[in-house]
Parts: C-alpha cells; sequence; structure tokens
C-alpha cells in the first residue's frame, strides 16, 4: 500500500513509523525538515519538504498514486482542507484526518471526512477505565457506526480474531498489544489484555461483548 501523511509531530511520525514497518511504503510531508527527526532511525520512506497546499507538492510526493492519506498536522484547517483535496480532486480510495482540538470537530464533519480524534479519544478511554462505561464508543464515524474497544480477556488468549467476530456484523480495525497498534488479519492469535478495535453498530458491538464474556 502507497501511504502519503501529511505532518511529521509524534503522531505523524509514529503513524509513518509503524505502516514503515509493516512494509507499506510511506511518504511524509512537512513544512520543516527539522520534523523529521520524529521518525524512527530505521524509517526508509520517503521525505518531502515543503508547504502541502502547494499543488506541485502534493504531486511530487506522489498523491495520484496514493493509496491513503492522513493528514496529522497540530492545525485542524490545515488537516480538513488538504483531506478534502486529496478525497475529492486527487480521488484517494482512503483518506482519515486528525482532529486536534475536539472543539474543530464539526469542520471536519463539514467535510464529511473521518476523523480520530485522540483528545476526545483519551478522555473517553479515560473515563471508561476510570468509572466503566463500556458502551461508550472511542469514535462516531457516522450516524450509527462507531469504532468500540474491547479488551480481550484470559478466556480468548490463543484463538482467532476470525473465531471472536464470526458472523457478526464488525470491522475489525486494529489490534493493540502492549502498547503497539496492529493491523491484524482474522488468523491472529489473541492473547491476554489485547485490546480490538472493532468499528460496530451498538447492536453488533453488544453482541461482541456478550461472546467475549460467555468466552465462547
Amino acid at each position: 500500500m502507497r501511504a502519503m501523511i501529511v505532518g511529521c509531530g509524534r503522531a505523524g511520525a509514529e503513524l509513518a513509523n509503524q505502516l514503515a514497518r509493516a512494509g507499506h511504503a510511506v511518504t511524509v510531508i512537512d513544512v520543516t525538515d527539522k520534523a523529521f527527526l520524529n521518525l524512527a532511525s530505521d524509517f526508509r520512506g520517503h521525505l518531502v519538504e515543503g508547504e502541502v497546499l502547494n499543488r506541485d507538492v502534493l504531486l511530487n510526493a506522489g498523491i495520484e498514486q496514493a493509496d491513503c492519506v492522513a493528514t496529522m498536522s497540530n492545525s485542524d484547517a490545515l488537516n480538513a482542507v488538504v483531506a478534502h483535496i486529496a478525497a475529492t480532486v486527487f480521488h484517494v480510495p482512503k483518506v482519515v484526518t486528525r482532529n486536534y482540538d475536539p472543539r474543530w470537530m464539526p469542520l471536519h464533519e463539514a467535510f464529511g471526512l473521518t476523523a480520530v480524534s485522540s483528545v476526545r479519544w483519551n478522555a473517553e478511554r479515560s473515563v471508561e477505565l476510570l468509572v466503566g462505561q463500556p458502551e461508550t464508543p472511542s469514535q462516531t464515524l457516522g450516524e450509527g457506526v462507531a469504532l468500540y474497544e474491547v479488551q480481550i480477556p484470559k478466556t480468548w488468549a490463543g484463538r482467532t480474531v476470525r473465531e471472536l467476530v464470526d458472523g457478526l456484523a464488525v470491522v475489525v480495525a486494529s489490534l493493540v498489544r502492549r502498547g503497539h497498534g496492529n493491523m491484524p488479519d482474522l488468523e491472529m492469535t489473541l492473547a491476554e489484555a489485547d485490546r480490538l478495535m472493532v468499528s460496530a453498530t451498538i447492536a453488533a458491538y453488544t453482541q461482541l461483548q456478550a461472546r467475549v464474556r460467555a468466552g465462547a
């Protein structure tokens, strides 16, 4: 997969590192080359220094060939505009934008973008851990669908992702193990304390949680 990351702060660099380690071809764009110091020493992707709103910069970075684009800067306005351009002008198949300030989320929603809000996610996750709210979604993905986190108990250790989600209307987004995110295939073996991120309706998520609790 050919991925383009806009913004090489801590969030953008971490995403670029993970995609590169997973074997994807990664291009990172930032307005200053100092930002590239956030990348891992073994990063082997393509680096582009330039103003991302410059069409030539995007073209030279290969946006026309990109399979996915993630806008990860600290500017919500920049993230939303570049993501909108990637989706509507260059027709990139998959576009994700970072929401830096939750107060700016309506901007991302106005463009119809898939937005990930780390601040909102951290707050909601902390509430869940502190007071226990298992039905709180990690991220709303549109009316009726949200991103949920499922904690894997000991009873499911050693079994596959496929066994857990088989027959349920959920899409597996990622698996977090010891703080590291993975993009798992369905044959990946689960371990105790894994955190599985799934896209689902509340009904499907409730069914999944029931299966997790039942251990079968």
